[in-house]
């Protein structure tokens, strides 16, 4: 799966700390990537429980992720997305809570 990112995004992780950066990248890495090529496959396929996915309240077809339980409380959110007939996850914000003000 290919991935892709909004600006708002781009900012976010920008102003993230370089270890939380590495965490996140970690994370992503290890465990997401994994899962995002596993429900390209297959929709039906379990996420890892680790990462806590879920839809996001009020924001229709957009979903978060925790990529730390510890300082900083790491979250991120994506939505699902096609491309010229191609799935993609398309990351939105990257952060701690306050990602939810404007998912």
């Amino acid at each position: 799966m290919k991935f892709e990112t909004t600006p708002a995004f781009d900012a976010d992780y920008r102003r993230l700390k370089a270890e939380h950066r590495t965490t996140f990248r970690d994370v992503v890495k290890s465990k997401f990537v994994p899962a995002c090529d596993a429900y390209a496959a297959d929709p039906a396929s379990q996420r890892p429980r680790s990462l806590r996915v879920k839809s996001v309240q009020g924001a229709p077809g957009v979903l978060e992720m925790t990529w730390s339980f510890s300082s900083p409380d790491g979250r991120a959110t994506f939505e699902f997305v096609t491309f010229k007939g191609e799935l993609r996850c398309r990351w939105r914000r990257v952060g701690d809570h306050d990602v939810f003000k404007s998912p």
